[in-house]
């Protein structure tokens, strides 16, 4: 066996909190980021779920869109946080794996789920009057089937072939959590079959989605074009700006990540990236649409109003 190799054992993350003077701070922010984020998907979810208002197809999908969120910054945030309360930065091949798993099936049915969630909305514009059918309750399932199985088959594909790669000498992963790009700095050996299916599923996973979403708002564009009230223009704009606003953020940092060549890629821009995508972006997907969407204001309100009701019943 060669020298420069060693079975797999703990690894070591280099982490977030690499200045001593900002990293209290930091660590407040990412605490912040997390708990709010959680809470803000818990009560989109729950919004959906009580309001008939929100019984709709993209309300369906969106509360599942929440319900990644919240399982995937899950995988990541909390070992960060109790890193640093603890000072330690250890992690055991087996949790890396878990965590590398559960990581690509979540990131990985998020993009798929974003990407037809864009048909939705082309449906919704292009063909209103048909959206009942087009969008029924078996196409809805169908979605959302669909992204999880693209989630898993990138898991079951991706992981195996990283984790059984040689690992060399050096155990110190410069980052937070176990990513694909920084896993594979890491090992040693022959990486080509690795590289050449971390392409094709880069491509099924970021770049077929993407092309949905740029079909569909071609499509959609073109309608919004032909539409003569300038009142019907901006509903349609509307109804889509949330969707494209959380589209570009999350691909565009995902893209960063997994398509740009190596070479481009330094540990403090990989981290920055990842950190948007993994860590902020679970916060925002709910607060854009939210504070954009006056459906889920509405709800808001009329489930603190039948709260107040029924509190003011009971007092009598």
């Amino acid at each position: 066996m060669d020298g420069n190799k060693t079975f797999p054992s703990d690894f070591t993350f280099v982490g977030l909190f690499t200045h001593s003077k900002a990293s209290g701070f930091l660590f407040s922010v990412i605490c912040a980021t997390f708990f709010m984020a959680i809470v803000a998907n818990g009560v989109m979810i729950f919004l959906i779920h009580v309001d008939p208002h929100l019984h709709t197809p993209m309300y369906f999908l969106l509360s599942h869109l929440s319900f990644i969120d919240m399982m995937y910054i899950s995988t990541i945030v909390p070992k960060i946080l109790i890193d640093y309360i603890t000072g330690k930065g250890t992690i055991s091949f087996v949790a890396c794996t878990a965590q590398y798993f559960l990581y690509m099936g979540f990131v990985g049915a998020e993009f798929f789920l974003l990407g037809l969630m864009a048909y939705d909305r082309y449906v919704a514009i292009c063909n209103p009057l048909r959206y009942p059918v087009l969008m029924s309750r078996r196409v809805c399932w169908f979605i959302l089937a669909s992204s999880w199985f693209g989630g898993a088959l990138d898991s079951f594909l991706l992981t195996p072939i990283t984790m059984s790669l040689p690992f060399c000498a050096s155990h110190k992963i410069n980052h937070f959590f176990c990513e694909a790009p920084t896993m594979l700095r890491l090992a040693c050996g022959d990486k080509a079959i690795y590289e050449m299916v971390m392409y094709i599923c880069c491509v099924v996973m970021l770049l077929v989605p993407f092309s949905v979403v740029i079909s569909s708002y071609a499509q959609i564009l073109l309608t919004v074009h032909q539409i003569k009230s300038e009142e019907g223009r901006k509903k349609a704009f509307a109804t889509c700006s949330s969707h494209v606003i959380v589209v570009t953020l999350f691909y565009g940092a995902a893209l960063y990540t997994y398509m740009l060549p190596q070479s481009y890629h330094t540990p403090l821009k990989d981290k920055i990236f990842s950190a948007f995508y993994t860590i902020l972006t679970p916060l925002l997907n709910p607060v854009i649409y939210s504070l954009r969407n006056r459906d889920v204001a509405g709800a808001l309100k009329r489930v603190i109003a039948r709260h107040r009701g029924t509190c003011s019943v009971e007092r009598k």
